[in-house]
């Protein structure tokens, strides 16, 4: 509630800004807001303050709605004061209309109020500043309501200045580089600003609707509109994470408002409570619909088709254990970029003057181009036609070469050189309408190939179902034969009437589990398919990624129990988890409230699968327990896809505030938050009982190493393991069942490529190069030569003795960088650190290159005779510093402050004036640079070092210490240096500033296209691109999973791996390899087993225990240490020894106190002397 004070503040500020900003603003508006100013008259301030809504419209602000005067008094929903107003989203806000304050003060929305024109293109950024309340429409009467969130992730002033700021930054084309940097890796700046500017709609807010509405509000569109005509109920609960008990009885849009605004509060977010008009679909760029009947979907979807521009249109539905999805963009949709991926590029060896012209490129790396592509040719020297950019198609296409389809007979012949690109082109789709794509459903997106037949079936479940509705008014009842049986014939009557493709067989079966579970909504299936339908809308909105053309039908029909299903136990209980039995039973929800599960990781997996976990009812029994693990913090970056963060989390545990928020979702669950992290060390927290006692290991982590470690735990433990990882639009998932399937280490990717050394800091020849060359110069610089001097200054005899004792060329450097940064780099000024970033720019991009380029000149050939600077190599030319060159001076600007940085001096404020820096740096003088003869460069691409070790390194190093001793005694007392480790996710901190500025001036070096710091920070970073709607889907189809690990009873056949690239899009499902079986005799085994020897053996007991297998074994180890091998004597003296005093003896083992067990490694011969490869074997003491 605002009064008349703060009132006479905001016209106020209209009256400054005007002054400022030049918007319209009328003689007799100004007149007025003074008088308002000045006097305090109610009726004026309703007039001034619907005047001044206009002028929000201009200045960004979200404007002020339901406005209703109290004598001196302004009502006003949604802001409890007007520093609220001031923390509100500027950069992006909802479109639509408003409600209209009229004099007398009643509130209303005039059928007279002329509609605001629907933009016909997608404006940028920069123009999707208006700002209004929602979609209020007053011809039906529907109510829109905003909200807003007073903690935004940008801080908001009381003030005039910080309002300008805010303002300032309203039509800024600006995105949050801290916050969406993993997404801006996947769609980048363009497809993010075509996401600010839209619109969308979702029609109905049970699981699946609050699913999409959640990946599309973290992704950051500029409003997202609920509609729901329904009330919350208890069965909503299986499936919705927003919702709780108390929302019982509240309509569900307006229900889901507050806590989906928590998730991004620059998305604007508005309701509409009753039935949708098609006209109002006009303000928005997508709708989606989770909940409506075909005809009325028809009807939409023949408004949106033919409206201009078209309007894409989404319809989804999730039923049970089946669920489809339904796309029209429009008759002409234009995809900019199908698959997301970076353009192709291949640096070419030879061209030849033929017809077609064969193009051979270096083995350095293969080909990826297919035929068909276009590709574009650069750098081309002696053949320069083909250096037109014009592009030209690939065929033939080999791993090391491919032909275009043109004729270079007549053209120059080719010397050298030449890079070739990738040319993406624009696809154009021609989308049907619902009305005609049902009868005509083309050809439909498969997931599964073992279910080849299923969706022409699911085609015809899905509209019997709407039959059944529209004729008994309700879904049909799980557990009942009669409405099983009258959706049956339905399904079985529509076959019949179809002209083509009629079914030659129904799979009754299949369809008595439809119907069955027709009325829930499951969490899992609502998470995979949010995560689907929120990347439609994605691509409707910006042309990025290939659109789902048209129908995509799934099921998961495998995850019901294995034991039939009494309909006694799929009635429901009363309870938020009926919508779940109704499908699965009572007797496995008992089961699964009861289970123990152990999450490692809480971050983006992590997050979505407590959601998941907390909505199933997984470990919220009496006897369950859910621990989670994670030894990371909140971080600004994670904002955009852990959506059970929130910005005042951000230096807080992640486990610890997920599992607070997963107990809000479900408060019966019972859950243990740890920060450990998972790995050898904790293994007195993760002890034999408590691997013992679970039941399931779910994966949630980002690294591969982590997750060999809990895949050999699971191992070991025989414990089932849920795997699953993301990469930008793709996903997998990898079920790791006892006994049934191979384990996760038993297939690895192949690791990645690694440039040789050589390469990277002398022959770069792309921005990868120098850009790892790049942060290799910022850690050896700003890291680890400070720590180096903090160390020798710490201990400097200690330090010196290590460096004699190492004696090597690794020695000799370390002492050479310490000595050069004490001495004559040391800096006491912040003008001395402006000259050592003056002269590393000058030894770096100048002096560097005239000696490679002395050593090896441009017509130099090797021993062999071919060209030295052949491709991939590339001829480096040194820059000449210029403080003109915004670059080069940014680069001082950056290396200045952080040199200053680890020697403690502070930083003037005038080194942000280019003027006065450039001044600064003008000071310094550069000596001139002689080349160097018989300088070494190494070009061998096997080298692992670029030291070359002398004999002379004992001499250096003793001569380097006597110099470290002299220069110590010059240092002021305490002196110590700061090190700075690499921190890419702060855009304040320079360091990406520098590294970006060194990977930068290196490429102009070598003529590599340049990049801005945004990739650097990618590439550099090593940042992993990451999206929402990914992780919803991943962690959808594991919890669809978890369904069969927890019943108990299935077979490999029903389990499932899943690749799925949402990009192109598609879904791979497969089931999992099974492990490789070992045979002995009439004994088998696989990796799985684990042969236990109880009651404390002798070594004796334990050759003979084998022997009788028909084993004889020759060698025990444990760990690194022989216990016993045949071939020695005298370990005949250890047979009576018991094998814990051996492994504590011998092999020195410490055991603690709540090991029982310890793990032997034996090897085996049979009696024909083949070696055995047996499992592990662990000996228990205890």
């Amino acid at each position: 509630m605002w009064n008349l004070f703060d009132c006479k503040m905001i016209l106020t500020l209209v009256l400054v800004f005007n002054m400022i900003y030049k918007f319209t603003l009328s003689a007799s508006d100004k007149r007025r807001y003074v008088r308002v100013v000045k006097e305090t008259d109610s009726k004026s301030v309703g007039l001034c303050l619907r005047r001044f809504e206009s002028c929000c419209r201009r200045l960004c602000f979200v404007p002020c709605e339901n406005l209703v005067l109290e004598s001196q008094r302004v009502v006003v929903t949604g802001y409890r004061n007007i520093s609220e107003l001031y923390m509100l989203p500027c950069k992006r806000a909802g479109g639509g209309e408003v409600a209209v304050v009229e004099e007398e003060g009643s509130i209303h929305s005039p059928e007279t109020l002329i509609k605001k024109p629907r933009r016909t293109d997608l404006p940028s950024i920069a123009s999707a500043t208006t700002a209004t309340t929602g979609n209020a429409r007053s011809t039906d009467n529907s109510i829109a309501t905003t909200t807003t969130n007073s903690n935004s992730h940008g801080s908001g002033g009381t003030g005039t200045d910080s309002l300008m700021m805010a303002l300032g930054n309203g039509n800024s084309a600006d995105i949050d580089e801290d916050l969406h940097s993993r997404q801006l890796a996947v769609y980048g700046r363009e497809t993010m600003r075509r996401l600010f500017a839209s619109n969308v709609l979702i029609s109905g807010m049970q699981g699946l609707g609050v699913e999409i509405a959640k990946n599309l509000i973290l992704a950051g569109v500029k409003s997202v509109t609920l509609h729901d005509e329904g009330v919350v109920e208890l069965w909503d609960l299986s499936s919705n994470f927003i919702f709780s008990e108390d929302d019982v009885g509240k309509n569900r849009a307006r229900a889901s408002v507050q806590k989906l605004q928590e998730l991004n509060n620059s998305v604007v977010i508005s309701t509409l409570t009753t039935e949708l008009t098609k006209e109002q679909l006009s303000d928005f760029q997508a709708v989606v619909f989770t909940d409506i009947s075909l005809e009325k979907a028809m009807e939409f979807d023949d408004y949106c088709h033919n409206h201009q521009p078209p309007i894409a249109f989404i319809k989804s539905e999730v039923r049970g254990l089946f669920g489809n999805v339904f796309c029209d963009f429009g008759p002409e949709f234009t995809v900019f970029d199908v698959d997301g991926e970076d353009p192709h590029t291949a640096i070419i060896a030879s061209i030849s003057n033929d017809n077609p012209a064969l193009i051979s490129c270096v083995d350095d790396e293969r080909v990826e181009f297919q035929d068909g592509d276009f590709v574009m040719f650069s750098e081309v020297h002696g053949m320069t036609e083909l250096n037109d950019g014009k592009p030209r198609k690939v065929k033939n296409a080999r791993p090391y070469s491919f032909s275009i389809d043109e004729d270079t007979t007549n053209y120059s012949s080719y010397e050298k050189g030449g890079i070739v690109t990738q040319v993406k082109q624009p696809k154009l789709l021609n989308f049907k309408p619902l009305r005609e794509a049902l009868k005509d459903p083309g050809d439909f997106l498969l997931s599964d190939f073992s279910k080849f037949d299923r969706p022409p079936l699911l085609h015809l479940a899905f509209q019997a179902l709407d039959k059944f509705i529209v004729e008994l008014g309700r879904f049909p009842v799980a557990g009942s034969e009669d409405d099983a049986q009258k959706f049956i014939s339905l399904a079985i009557n529509i076959n019949d009437s179809l002209a083509d493709g009629r079914l030659e067989e129904i799979d009754h079966k299949l369809l008595h589990h439809f119907a069955f579970g027709a009325r829930a909504v499951l969490n899992p299936m609502a998470a995979m398919f949010g995560g689907i339908v929120g990347q439609e809308v994605v691509k409707a909105c910006s042309g990025k990624f290939h659109p789902l053309f048209q129908f995509f039908y799934f099921d998961s029909v495998e995850s019901l129990p294995k034991e039939p299903l009494d309909p006694s136990d799929l009635k429901p209980l009363n309870s938020r988890y009926d919508a779940q039995i109704s499908v699965f039973g009572s007797k496995l929800q008992k089961i699964m409230e009861e289970a123990k599960v152990y999450i490692v990781g809480s971050g983006a997996l992590g997050c979505e699968f407590l959601k998941n976990l907390a909505l199933m009812g997984v470990s919220c029994g009496n006897q369950g327990k859910l621990t989670i693990t994670d030894d990371d913090v909140i971080e600004k970056s994670n904002l955009s896809r852990q959506f059970l963060f929130r910005d005042w989390n951000i230096g807080q545990a992640k486990s610890t505030v997920a599992a607070s928020a997963a107990a809000l979702i479900n408060p019966h669950l019972k859950i243990e938050a740890l920060q450990n992290r998972a790995n050898p060390e904790s293994e007195n927290v993760f002890d034999d009982t408590f691997w013992e006692n679970l039941n399931v290991v779910v994966n949630a982590l980002d690294n591969v190493n982590a997750r060999l470690y809990i895949d050999q735990r699971c191992l070991y433990f025989q414990k089932p393991l849920l795997e699953s990882g993301t990469l930008g639009a793709k996903c997998n998932t990898q079920m790791v069942i006892p006994h049934l399937t191979e384990n996760y280490g038993a297939s690895r990717d192949p690791p990645e490529k690694q440039a040789p050394m050589c390469t990277v800091h002398s022959f770069p020849h792309n921005i990868d190069h120098c850009l790892t060359w790049a942060r290799s110069e910022f850690e050896g610089l700003l890291e680890k030569t400070p720590a180096e001097v903090n160390a020798y200054l710490t201990s400097p005899s200690e330090y010196s003795s290590a460096m004699k004792n190492a004696g090597d060329a690794q020695a000799r450097e370390n002492l050479d960088r310490v000595l050069e940064c004490l001495d004559k780099e040391r800096c006491e000024t912040f003008q001395d650190c402006i000259t050592w970033a003056r002269l590393r720019f000058e030894d770096y991009f100048a002096d560097r290159v005239k000696q490679l380029t002395f050593t090896f000149p441009e017509d130099a050939t090797t021993s062999n005779g071919t060209p030295f600077w052949s491709a991939p190599k590339r001829f480096p030319r040194p820059l000449q510093f210029s403080v003109d060159d915004v670059s080069h001076l940014h680069f001082v600007m950056a290396a200045s402050i952080l040199r200053a940085e680890t020697f403690g001096i502070p930083i003037p404020d005038w080194v942000m004036s280019s003027t006065k820096l450039a001044d600064a740096v003008n000071k310094v003088i550069v000596p001139d640079f002689q080349p160097k003869e018989n300088v070494k460069i190494v070009t061998d691409e096997k080298a692992t070092s670029l030291s070359s070790a002398s004999i002379d390194d004992a001499a250096v190093i003793n001569e380097l210490i006597m110099k470290l001793e002299k220069c110590q005694k010059q240092l002021p007392p305490g002196f110590k240096m700061n090190p700075i480790q690499f921190e890419k996710d702060d855009d304040t901190n320079y360091h990406m500033d520098l590294i970006a500025g060194l990977a930068n001036m290196r490429a102009r070096n070598y003529g590599i296209p340049e990049v801005d710091k945004l990739k650097a920070k990618f590439i550099a970073g090593r940042i992993i691109p990451a999206i929402a709607t990914a992780t919803a889907m991943a962690t959808g189809l594991v919890c669809l999973e978890l369904y069969k690990v927890l019943d108990g009873g299935h077979k490999l056949e029903d389990y499932r791996n899943t690749f799925a690239n949402l990009a192109l899009p598609l879904f791979s499902m497969a089931e999992p390899v099974p492990p490789k079986v070992v045979k002995h005799r009439d004994m088998s085994w696989t990796v799985w087993d684990r042969w236990i020897l109880r009651d404390n053996p002798t070594l004796r007991e334990l050759l003979q225990w084998l022997q009788d297998k028909g084993l004889n074994a020759y060698s025990i180890s444990f760990g690194s240490c022989l216990l016993y091998n045949s071939m020695f004597p005298r370990h005949k003296d250890r047979m009576d020894k018991k094998m814990v005093d051996l492994a504590r003896d011998v092999a020195k083992a410490e055991l603690p106190p709540y090991r029982r067990h310890f793990d032997v490694v034996v090897a085996c011969e049979d009696e024909d002397d083949n070696d055995i490869d047996i499992p592990q074997i662990s000996i228990y003491f205890k």
